[in-house]
């Protein structure tokens, strides 16, 4: 089993779901495949089965032991010998490797082995099993076709399991994802699968037409009922109820998602939106929410109808950068005279990273990285990967193939030498999401890695806070909730506009000493930090707001842990533990607009 540490003592654990990979027998068997590549299996030699009373052809005990000896867990060399009948011990050796190599271990199957569940830490915010495989990342090129029935069975299994997750986690319907199975193919990643059923149901409703408008419903959702003794609120907002909600997750609710995720419109203009924001949600202060775009069914409903029933805009970082990050943002800004942060960055993993050109091998289709997470491979799994493919031909077998590719596209690994697979440098991480080099450095590698993976990506939120700059010539004071480790700061500050005041509430001391670091060396306004947002109460909002003359952008995203498809534990939707603390972010920008309106 691999586990995944965080370096902080308190930090909680989730489990990655695995194909049953046995990584001690796999690393067994692939340090002791040099021993036989200098024996000669084509040679002749005596029947490794000997028949039973019944006349019915057994492996011999001694023939079995051989291939223990190897390495090999005795039910999968079973299996194998039963699987290549009266084939050469040479198909016989492949076999096993191939069931190594592509997780498939016989005691899964027959109950007598547990799965193997690596560990990560709990806090990652995207190492999402669905943010993980980018809906342009499946698998293009060779595809594992082994005609045994085992294999189909296998096969079949994981396809019922993927139906399962759809259907029961995030609320699809069965036969709607059924449909998408059909259309994408068995291989098909859950992503992938996703937004194949998103595609089809966005088809059929009103949420495609290209001037959609927030005072219409969309993606078939209920309109909230008021909040019970919330008159204080109507009266704020022009007589109308704000705030309403129904069940926290909204179980009854769904929310179509885009596919391609291009939210309202791109730099080169591949899709425009014209929009109508309800009077209660015009600004003073402009206000901007971020979270994951895959979160279970029902929880953006909720979120929108919190800040105002105004539709997310839901954009994948792939259309910025060279990885993807499919994220909601719900938010008050306009929508024309929106410019991207130049230079821009490259788009693809060769532009870069062109080093890993030289290595990266020709049945290796991607050309972008996947969500970037808070943890990394293990030294364990690469060596897996480097010996599955140092004991194979070149190309190595379509098994190996998709064992590595499902790998590399996990963990986001690039090719750096001849067989040689290594996870993103923290340096590279930054460079990916925008951040300046060295924004993170100086704290634990692990720590690097939680605090990107839980980040903005800079270029995206720069396009959308862009049209900003013309209106705040003089700079604006922002109120970041959730600061992180600054996505939000760092995206204006790259935009070219000043910040006379920053209140910034952030949980993390390692996020807070490095926002503060980088504010020091390039900031002139006046930077005030809050470690508790539950602590940011409606009398000390009203003293900042008198001090300072009020905010002009309230922004920030809430944690997602409990949104997260990884967090297969704590996945509860906004009644979460961590995501609970969006009620915070709502609560606090409510305050703001009463007391601001009041001034």
């Amino acid at each position: 089993m691999v586990h995944w540490v965080s370096d902080s003592e308190d930090s909680d654990k989730f489990e990655w779901d695995t194909d049953g990979e046995d990584a001690g027998s796999f690393n067994a068997a692939a340090s002791g495949s040099s021993a036989l590549a200098s024996r000669n299996f084509d040679a002749p030699g005596p029947s490794t089965k000997v028949a039973n009373a019944n006349g019915t052809a057994w492996p011999s005990a001694s023939s079995v032991q051989k291939y223990v000896d190897m390495g090999f867990p005795e039910e999968m060399v079973l299996k194998a010998m039963k699987d290549n009948g009266d084939n050469s011990a040479d198909s016989l050796i492949e076999l096993l490797l191939t069931y190594q190599a592509i997780g498939n271990d016989p005691s899964v199957d027959m109950g007598s082995a547990s799965r193997c569940v690596p560990q990560a830490a709990k806090d990652s915010d995207d190492d999402d099993d669905l943010e993980n495989w980018d809906d342009n990342d499946d698998l293009e090129g060779p595809t594992f076709d082994e005609s045994s029935d085992e294999d189909f069975l296998h096969e079949m299994s994981q396809v019922d399991e993927k139906v399962d997750y759809l259907v029961k986690v995030l609320g699809f319907p069965e036969g709607e994802v059924t449909m998408a199975v059909t259309r994408c193919g068995q291989d098909a990643s859950i992503s992938v699968l996703a937004d194949s059923v998103y595609a089809s149901q966005t088809a059929g409703g009103c949420c495609g037409n290209s001037s959609d408008h927030e005072d219409n419903s969309y993606g078939g959702r209920k309109k909230g009922r008021p909040m019970e003794g919330n008159n204080r609120k109507r009266k704020r907002f022009g007589g109308q109820a704000q705030g309403s909600r129904g069940a926290l997750d909204g179980n009854d609710e769904s929310m179509n998602l885009p596919n391609p995720m291009v939210g309202f419109n791109l730099p080169n203009g591949l899709r425009s939106v014209n929009r109508s924001l309800p009077a209660q949600a015009i600004g003073p202060p402009y206000f901007y929410y971020e979270n994951v775009a895959l979160a279970p069914k029902g929880v953006w409903a909720t979120i929108s109808r919190f800040l105002f029933d105004i539709q997310p805009e839901f954009v994948d970082s792939k259309f910025f950068c060279a990885a993807a990050r499919k994220r909601g943002y719900i938010h008050n800004l306009p929508l024309v005279n929106r410019s991207p942060l130049l230079p821009l960055p490259p788009k693809t993993i060769f532009e870069a990273f062109p080093r890993t050109k030289k290595w990266w091998p020709s049945w290796d289709p991607r050309r972008q990285f996947n969500c970037l997470q808070t943890c990394v491979a293990s030294a364990k799994n690469l060596e897996r990967i480097r010996l599955a493919l140092t004991n194979s031909e070149d190309p190595p077998p379509l098994g190996v193939q998709k064992y590595v590719l499902e790998q590399c596209r996990k963990w986001n690994l690039a090719w750096v030498g001849l067989n040689k697979v290594a996870p993103l440098e923290p340096d590279e991480m930054e460079f990916l999401l925008g951040f300046p080099k060295d924004h993170t450095r100086g704290i634990s590698r692990t720590e690097r890695y939680r605090s990107l993976g839980n980040s903005f990506q800079v270029d995206t939120v720069a396009y959308h806070l862009s049209v900003l700059k013309d209106m705040f010539p003089h700079g604006l004071n922002v109120l970041s909730l959730f600061s992180g480790i600054g996505g939000g700061e760092v995206a204006l500050h790259r935009l070219g506009i000043r910040m006379n005041y920053v209140i910034s509430v952030e949980k993390s001391e390692v996020n807070r000493t490095i926002l503060k670091s980088w504010w020091d060396q390039t900031q002139t306004g006046t930077l005030i930090e809050i470690s508790d947002v539950q602590t940011l109460t409606s009398e000390k909002l009203e003293a900042f707001i008198r001090r300072i003359g009020g905010f002009d952008l309230v922004i920030g995203g809430s944690p997602c842990n409990n949104l997260a498809g990884s967090n297969r534990h704590h996945r509860d939707g906004l009644e979460g533990e961590h995501s609970s603390l969006f009620f915070h972010y709502f609560r606090i920008l409510d305050s703001v607009k009463a007391i601001m309106a009041q001034l």
